[in-house]
């Protein structure tokens, strides 16, 4: 399934050194330095590099956010913020709003813009694993809890961190409760993607699957309607591939529902929810040529070319002939003149994200360490207004190549 999900751009940040010469007094308090610099690089290397693995992003970004934590929370267990919150200026681009970055003199900014970019990689991960030619069953698991992972990210920046920002978030940035709300959602959707692929394959109740397809499609209608707000110019093609799997979802629900209608002897009612399928499977088609010829931010998926897009069309029409004959042989029942209404409700196989917590505090980081930061010896220049108009280089992401779609078939 290469290409199957829409990946808006990785978020591109300034250079941040942590030098502060005469600030940062002993030793110890220079190695603190010295491994937030260090490590805040290699994280921004590891998100393009293809061989990271989810261990890897774990080891690291636990380094990284335990060591800035000691900038933004007090070390005696009191409510009050570290002394150290506002002496950095970070600057961070936003996935949607091109190259002019953000800039904030606040370690929380940095906590939950580097945050917002780990679990955006978890989807950039799972999108990649999908893509392979023989996915197994171990690697759909990974692409299943990579993209919960993510989604728990995504809710814990939204409900525990990002509140705490001092300045308030611009409307359409990355930290605004619409865009975050937008990525937990699709993430969940996608995750039961890869649920009804399984159900599918191994020929669960369609009743199940029916219900699986229909929370699928409400989950990406919401996530469409919750960018309905905001500026088309950077989110009409995000909506595109939002609202094309909406229908294409809608196509699955119907598809499955005539199924069980079927089994049920409402040979009528079922030929009416597959003509449905059918609608919806044909606006998915068409939404598939609008969502390519859309300008907008991110990679442009591909799914009217794979062989799981392409397999439901046939199913649809296989399984409206068959109903067709049926009726015409032996139920001879009248056809609605409106689409049975889909109350479905899955008991299974639900997503929900995986709850994520920070790392406490780095062992590095002692009372005496934090003494060591002397502020009054603080270049006054240090204080200088940010210049938010300043360019950030775009981060350069690998190109994946699509490989032989098997259908998303699970070996």
């Amino acid at each position: 399934m290469t290409h199957w999900f829409h990946r808006n751009p990785l978020k591109a940040t300034a250079p941040v050194s942590f030098n502060y010469y005469g600030v940062a007094t002993t030793p110890a308090a220079t190695k603190i330095c010295n491994d937030l610099r260090l490590s805040r690089t290699r994280l921004l290397e590891l998100f393009t590099d293809l061989s990271c693995t989810p261990e890897m992003m774990k080891n690291l970004t636990d380094t990284y956010f335990s060591l800035l934590k000691g900038f933004i929370v007090s070390l005696d267990d009191s409510s009050q913020d570290s002394k150290l919150r506002y002496i950095q200026n970070f600057k961070w681009t936003d996935t949607l709003q091109g190259q002019l970055p953000s800039a904030q003199q606040d370690a929380v900014f940095e906590l939950v813009s580097m945050g917002f970019n780990v679990a955006l990689w978890y989807t950039k991960y799972a999108s990649r694993l999908a893509g392979k030619e023989d996915i197994t069953e171990d690697e759909a698991k990974d692409v299943h809890r990579s993209l919960k992972t993510a989604a728990g990210i995504f809710k814990h920046l939204k409900e525990s961190y990002i509140p705490k920002l001092i300045t308030p978030v611009e409307k359409g940035r990355d930290l605004e409760a619409r865009l975050i709300d937008s990525y937990i959602i699709q993430c969940q959707a996608e995750a039961q993607e890869v649920t009804i692929a399984r159900a599918i394959e191994l020929k669960h109740n369609p009743g199940l699957i029916a219900a699986l397809a229909y929370e699928t499609a409400n989950f990406y209608q919401k996530a469409d309607q919750t960018l309905s707000s905001l500026d088309p110019s950077y989110t009409i093609k995000w909506r595109k591939y939002l609202h094309l799997k909406c229908c294409f979802y809608m196509a699955y629900a119907y598809c499955y529902h005539g199924q069980t209608l079927l089994a049920s002897d409402k040979c009528g009612e079922a030929i009416r929810s597959l003509q449905e399928a059918e609608k919806f499977f044909s606006k998915a088609e068409a939404l598939c040529k609008e969502y390519g010829e859309s300008k907008g931010p991110g990679t442009t998926a591909k799914p009217s070319g794979h062989l799981f897009f392409r397999k439901l069309g046939t199913l649809v029409k296989n399984t409206l002939e068959k109903c067709q004959r049926e009726n015409g042989f032996i139920y001879f029942q009248k056809i609605p003149p409106e689409a049975p209404q889909l109350e479905l409700k899955a008991n299974y196989g639900l997503v929900e994200p995986i709850p994520f917590e920070f790392p406490a505090v780095h062992t590095h980081w002692t009372l005496e360490s934090l003494a060591a930061f002397d502020l009054t010896k603080r270049p006054k220049e240090d204080s200088a207004k940010p210049k938010p108009e300043e360019e950030v280089k775009p981060v350069k992401e690998p190109d994946i190549k699509p490989q032989k779609d098997t259908g998303c078939q699970i070996s």
